[in-house]
């Protein structure tokens, strides 16, 4: 056995991160988090910056939350990624919160603060970012968001500022897609209900520029499309949360649509995470690149979800 040069060293796709005495503990609190990729894109941060961090997953039960959010505290983590089922749940437990979650309702971020556990949004500006990377406009374009979960929020919150319409559409209970849209709407009142009969109507969805699934759906082999493929055409943009690509995604390509999966909107939320905690603006590459080996080892998509309980994970 090699030499662990006095320290205990924990290795990954991302390369070895090295732990003593003076090494921060940042993490992710979820259940489940067995699939998740923010362990790989952190640490191969923290490595190649020379930085004395770590990133762990730490899988926990909801009935277990609050300990948990005193652990951070008690063992002085830097902080901790929130995903399912956390998001909306931990609110309460915080000292302090962003602008930003006070309107979402949801957190993904919690930075310790001398004690002080403050709670943070990425998600938004990670999927903004996204499409700003892609090349994607939002500014006057009608977008259609499937989902009305955290991360459904989200988006929502910054897509009301740029779009001219957002509509919001909940297959399972329309009643929360009414709630959302009263929330967003105070935004600039650009905020719509799609129902039952848009989702199956071509004109409707012939006046969306930007289709968005915030839901699981695709996840799983033989999961129903979140939207009628066959309304698609080529002047859509098709955007899925979730961070590989999926049957809908596929189908929308096939009919020339340009598309977009939530692997950017995973890395720049982290990127921004990253940031809160230690003050560093991170070389997104790095992580990119960290991502990328984890994949091509574990070809089996991803199953775990982000936000709420219609949404894909960090």
């Amino acid at each position: 056995m090699d030499s662990l040069d006095k320290k205990t060293r924990i290795s990954g796709e991302a390369g070895c991160v090295k732990i003593g005495g003076k090494t921060r503990v940042v993490g992710l609190f979820g259940y489940p988090v067995e699939h998740t990729l923010s362990p790989d894109m952190h640490n191969a941060l923290f490595r190649h910056l020379g930085m004395d961090y770590c990133y762990v997953a730490f899988s926990v039960r909801p009935d277990r939350l609050h300990d948990a959010l005193k652990g951070i505290t008690a063992f002085n983590l830097a902080g901790v990624n929130i995903t399912v089922p956390h998001k909306e749940s931990v609110i309460p437990f915080l000292d302090e919160i962003s602008e930003e979650v006070s309107f979402i309702g949801a957190v993904n971020t919690i930075r310790n603060s001398e004690g002080r556990l403050i709670g943070y949004n990425t998600d938004g500006r990670g999927f903004m970012r996204s499409l700003a990377e892609a090349g994607i406009r939002v500014e006057g374009k009608s977008v259609l968001i499937v989902g009305t979960g955290g991360a459904a929020r989200a988006v929502g919150y910054y897509l009301c500022k740029e779009a001219s319409a957002v509509y919001l559409h909940n297959m399972k209970n329309p009643q929360k897609a009414e709630t959302l849209r009263e929330h967003l709407d105070n935004l600039k009142g650009n905020a719509f209900v799609a129902g039952v009969g848009a989702m199956t109507s071509r004109e409707f969805l012939s006046r969306i520029d930007i289709v968005i699934n915030a839901t699981p759906l695709g996840l799983k082999p033989g999961d129903p499309s979140p939207v009628d493929v066959t309304l698609l055409t080529e002047r859509h943009t098709v955007c899925d949360l979730i961070y590989h690509e999926t049957p809908l995604l596929r189908a929308a390509s096939s009919r020339g649509c340009t598309t977009l999966d939530g692997l950017g909107m995973l890395l720049w939320q982290g990127a921004f995470a990253f940031e809160i905690w230690t003050g560093v603006r991170p070389p997104v590459g790095v992580m990119r690149e960290a991502i990328g080996r984890r994949q091509t080892d574990s070809p089996s998509p991803p199953l775990t979800l982000r936000g709420g309980n219609s949404d894909s994970s960090p």
